[in-house]
């Protein structure tokens, strides 16, 4: 950081006269860091007797200091760094290791300080804005879908009910099927090697039912229950030989959820939380 130079206004000769020049003697340069206390009080217009009543120390305390006749007890230095909104570094003329600033950087440092609270105060918010904005567009494209609590395979109500039990779940959009319109899932062995008890997979939906082909896989409703099957000519077929398959009668209502486009690999296309919350900052619950 620049170090500050600070005009003297008094002369540098004092009042003593050296007996054997007979010429007034020099004056001792002040210590910085008593230059510094007067320029940062000065700077934050504080009279000298509210400083030491902040500090709670006597009212020619200040004054001492700043004409040399004395220094600041270590065990106040934090509070009066507080008081001058500076660092310890900038009250003893010292460079900040940990600091590394650009003129451009420190200019907008030195406009930051010479503002009021409240105008700060604004400054801070609209930095905290503008960064929240940044991080989500830096966030990868995620997308949110709706993650239905009843799992494939198991007991269900009203089959159009279901639409609204349901928790959102976020995914990175460049890691799911386009098509995809919800996550389901599964529960049971019936459809292994392919799918396993626990997997969540993407299903698109279908509402009529006529774009399902044979052979594809589907989540669908029967009766009471709900399944992942592949549609035969004669009915749900599962993977799994130990299951029959379930055949239709004239009094059954199928209902088709639509067609099962793929497992979610939990590692790779759910969206970790901290890009999540980046994503809601500027999205919210669209």
């Amino acid at each position: 950081m620049p170090r500050r130079t600070f005009d003297r206004s008094t002369s540098n000769t004092g009042n003593v006269i050296d007996m054997k020049t007979k010429k007034p003697v020099e004056k001792a340069a002040l210590p910085i860091i008593c230059e510094r206390i007067r320029y940062y009080r000065e700077r934050e217009g504080i009279e000298q007797k509210e400083l030491a009543k902040a500090l709670g120390i006597t009212g020619n305390s200040i004054s001492n200091w700043e004409n040399g006749r004395s220094r600041p007890d270590i065990n106040l230095i934090p509070g009066l760094c507080r008081l001058l909104h500076v660092t310890l570094y900038e009250l003893f003329d010292m460079d900040d290791p940990t600091i590394r600033l650009t003129a451009v950087e420190q200019m907008h440092i030195d406009t930051y300080r010479q503002l009021s609270r409240g105008n700060r105060y604004a400054v801070d918010k609209l930095t905290d804005s503008l960064l929240t904005v940044q991080r989500a567009e830096e966030c990868r494209d995620i997308r949110q879908l709706p993650f239905y609590d009843r799992k494939l395979a198991a007991g269900i109500g009203d089959p159009t009910e279901f639409e609204d039990k349901f928790t959102p779940l976020f995914l990175y959009a460049d890691k799911i099927d386009s098509r995809a319109d919800c996550v389901f899932g599964v529960n049971g062995d019936s459809m292994e090697p392919a799918y396993h008890d626990g997997d969540l997979v993407l299903v698109e939906r279908i509402p009529d039912g006529a774009d399902l082909k044979e052979g594809e896989t589907g989540a669908f409703i029967i009766g009471n229950e709900t399944y992942i099957k592949n549609l035969g000519k004669d009915g749900l077929h599962s993977l799994n030989p130990g299951y029959k398959t379930i055949r239709f009668h004239d009094h059954d209502i199928v209902y088709l959820i639509g067609r099962v486009l793929s497992i979610l690999d939990p590692d790779k296309d759910i969206a970790r939380p901290d890009d999540v919350e980046k994503y809601m900052a500027i999205h919210g619950d669209r």
